[in-house]
């Protein structure tokens, strides 16, 4: 049985009495960022412009460039990237959605049912 608790956390409760596991919104985001930059042809994670102004200031996130929302079990995941030039982005854009699809349901057992990919830029070497 799932239930959100609130909007940052995700609690997981067990049929045993034993305890729960709660599961922080940034870390979906975490593993959604990891698993996207594993895909060739992608370049780097791109950050809102808080996000930029937060790094330059100290504060480095890991999950710029990613937001998640869990509701009733499911994850929507939207993602800004930038590609590599010379990259098919229709064909790297199904692998990332399919590659962070199985890393989000295979670590955390929830449901991924959007990754949605925002072409924010193309790195020409």
């Amino acid at each position: 049985m799932e239930n959100e608790m609130d909007r940052n956390d995700l609690v997981l409760a067990a049929g045993e009495e034993i305890g729960v596991v709660q599961i922080a919104d940034d870390v979906v985001a975490m593993i959604a960022s990891l698993a996207t930059t594993e895909v060739e042809g992608v370049n780097a994670m791109v950050g809102t412009i808080t996000n930029e102004l937060m790094s330059k200031v100290g504060v480095k996130k890991l999950t710029k460039g990613v937001r998640v929302e869990v509701r009733d079990g499911e994850v929507r995941v939207d993602l800004a990237v930038t590609m590599e030039y010379g990259y098919n982005i229709p064909a790297t854009c199904q692998k990332v959605q399919a590659k962070v699809k199985a890393a989000i349901e295979n670590m955390t057992g929830l449901t991924c049912s959007d990754v949605n990919i925002r072409i924010a830029g193309v790195r020409v070497r």
